[in-house]
């Protein structure tokens, strides 16, 4: 194993015992008055827990070759989302333990630069209490990330949420007036334990929507076609009046992975296309569509991973949109919503876009009045609706889950959208 590993490998695991050594002190400060008992047993639940994390980390660090692996992400990705929820509920509880101690450490800097000397503080059992409460405080907050990871584990990251939305343009062709579109994106179908009855729930959830067109954003698999292997026969349940359409993300492409050939790859990407078409889909790589009802038409561009660096930009809109010219209407699969800021806003034809990637983070505060995800300081356009001008942007929060198994505050999303037109006076 490289020098570098080993550092990273120190460095971790020093952080980390110096968060659970200065929360096993708060656990002490809790406990002092138990009996020995409960002492010997918060002390023993903790150092398991601890001790847990840290051979989690060391296996994952010691079996990086199986990062990649389809039979490993489950695994990898359940510890990650282990770590994250014990990282989260100790530096919680660290805060408030640690308020009183800060206070104290300043309180001591004051005197020693004021009295160019450390003077010590009279003790007479407040600042104790006062640190008990906090670091009951702090106990009792701590329990909101902790149950915030447990239940995005358990439940969100399967808690799938129909979003509607309902759009109007002045140039929808009358025909197209109410064309109820299911988008979906981000299916990240490898990270899903096999054969888990909620991607099934989720396709009989679209069908009840009786959509007239599903469409799909990308990001089929994690990094290997071999990841859809017993899941083709689910998808192709799924039903379209006028269609269903898909494009690739950038997982698509498999450029996560250590090919052994640039041939390898390519069947690799080869199979990840033919698994959209198996599964019903109409899989777009710069190309389009027209549907037709009652002889109007509407154009479905397609194109493929557009990202900002070091993403792939691969999607060509000048090349998607040749031939539709005369059509009156557009829309616009785009996996990465940043494209739309950097190129597609240029193109005033395309009317409504459709994209995902961000996943709302898996992670985020949605409630009337705020909207948060930390994914907002990487990308602007990161779910929901967004406008400029005329055109409109749709970012899907995501159908799947990667890098962390859990969804926290950041539901699965199947986005029901109706088109209307517009009155124009």
């Amino acid at each position: 194993m490289n020098s570098r590993i080993l550092i990273f490998l120190g460095v971790a695991f020093a952080f980390l015992l110096a968060i659970d050594l200065y929360a096993f002190k708060g656990i002490r400060l809790i406990t002092e008055n138990s009996k020995t008992i409960y002492k010997q047993l918060s002390t023993v639940l903790f150092w398991l827990e601890s001790v847990g994390i840290y051979m989690a980390i060391g296996w994952m660090v010691f079996n990086m070759d199986k990062f990649r692996d389809p039979a490993f992400t489950n695994t990898i990705f359940t510890i990650n989302a282990f770590i994250l929820m014990s990282l989260a509920t100790k530096l919680v509880f660290n805060i408030f333990h640690g308020a009183d101690d800060l206070a104290f450490l300043g309180n001591k800097l004051v005197h020693f630069f004021n009295n160019g000397s450390a003077t010590a503080t009279n003790s007479n059992g407040t600042p104790i209490s006062r640190t008990k409460f906090l670091t009951l405080l702090g106990a009792g907050l701590a329990t909101v990330p902790l149950g915030a990871f447990a239940y995005g584990l358990t439940k969100g990251r399967f808690n799938f949420r129909v979003i509607r939305k309902s759009l109007s343009y002045p140039n929808l062709p009358d025909a197209f007036d109410g064309l109820k579109v299911i988008h979906i994106s981000d299916i990240h179908i490898g990270s899903f334990p096999k054969g888990h009855e909620s991607v099934a729930k989720a396709v009989k959830m679209i069908n009840d929507r009786k959509p007239d067109v599903i469409f799909f954003t990308g990001d089929l698999v994690n990094n290997y076609a071999s990841e859809t292997d017993g899941w083709v026969d689910v998808f192709k349940q799924l039903k379209a009046k006028k269609g269903m359409y898909s494009i690739l993300g950038n997982h698509d492409y498999g450029d996560y992975v250590q090919w052994n050939s640039s041939a390898e790859k390519k069947a690799n990407l080869d199979l990840v296309k033919q698994r959209n078409r198996d599964m019903g889909f109409d899989l777009l790589l710069n190309e389009n569509r027209t549907l037709e009802i009652d002889g109007e038409k509407i154009g479905i561009v397609g194109v493929e991973n557009w990202g900002l660096r070091p993403f792939p930009q691969l999607g060509d809109i000048n090349k998607a949109n040749q031939g539709l010219e005369g059509v009156p209407f557009k829309i616009l699969l785009s996996h990465d919503p940043s494209h739309w800021d950097a190129q597609v806003l240029e193109h005033k034809d395309m009317d409504l876009t459709l994209a995902g990637h961000t996943h709302g983070m898996q992670f985020g505060i949605e409630i009337p009045g705020l909207k948060w995800s930390p994914v907002q300081y990487k990308y602007p356009r990161w779910a929901g609706l967004y406008e400029k001008g005329k055109q409109k942007l749709y970012v899907n929060r995501g159908f799947g889950y990667h890098a962390y198994a859990g969804r926290i505050g950041m539901d699965p999303e199947i986005t029901e959208i109706t088109l209307r037109k517009e009155a124009t006076v």
